[in-house]
């Protein structure tokens, strides 16, 4: 098993920041060619600080920690965990809300692995680091294109105004065959009707598209207004 070092070589620091580069390259190329956020030099930059603090933590280890005449301890461990605890914030930055939809989780998992990965290799675990490379390379690559063939439900909201006396659910049921429509919000008045459901529906089991059914919705008279949503994103 791998062992961090007492007093690591500049050989030894050299593969390591190596290796680091190597495992934040290849996750990150994936990201990059998939056009996502946190691409090939962000997961390398992430990479590399994770690996340097933790060889700077390493060099570190055979300084005394405390003499008789100081008055605190040095603890250099913190220089790893304050990597962690400030990826944390990074990730956090990297998730977006708006409304129900939540994207960026993806991400920020990957950047979370990679200054992992970084730790290990900067520590001297080469297998551990190895090793979590490939997991994390086959995660992101191979269910990545596994998932493709996978069916997903998705959802969404659904906003229609029309003339006074339109049946909405009714166009909107005839519109989006193969969806399941729940009702959210009903609107009566002297100026229209107006109407919000939620939709739901199997990304490779249904008739017709979000995008067609609008269409075809907006084509009908006395329709005013067909807004659409999304609440839920793959990836």
């Amino acid at each position: 098993m791998d062992v961090m070092p007492l007093h690591p070589t500049y050989p030894d620091i050299a593969l390591r920041l190596a290796l680091t580069l190597l495992a934040g390259g290849l996750i990150g190329f994936n990201r990059e060619v998939r056009g996502e956020k946190a691409g090939l030099r962000t997961t390398m930059l992430v990479a590399l600080a994770a690996a340097v603090a933790m060889i700077q933590a390493n060099l570190l280890l055979p300084v005394a920690g405390k003499t008789d005449a100081s008055f605190s301890v040095m603890d250099v461990m913190r220089l790893p965990l304050g990597i962690l605890s400030g990826m944390g914030f990074i990730g956090a930055g990297a998730i977006l809300r708006r409304g129900e939809l939540v994207i960026g989780i993806t991400t920020a998992a990957t950047l979370w692995t990679v200054t992992v990965i970084g730790l290990c290799f900067g520590g001297g675990q080469y297998g551990l680091g190895l090793e979590a490379t490939v997991l994390a390379l086959v995660i992101i690559w191979l269910l990545k294109a596994l998932d493709r063939n996978f069916a997903h439900v998705q959802r969404a909201t659904l906003e229609m105004e029309g003339a006074p006396g339109l049946d909405l659910r009714a166009l909107a049921e005839e519109a989006f065959v193969g969806f399941r429509l729940r009702p959210m919000d009903m609107r009566f008045d002297e100026n229209g009707v107006a109407a919000r459901f939620e939709a739901k529906w199997n990304d490779r089991h249904r008739e017709q598209t979000p995008m067609a059914a609008m269409a075809a919705l907006r084509a009908r008279d006395g329709v005013r207004l067909v807004a659409w949503r999304a609440l839920s994103k793959r990836g």
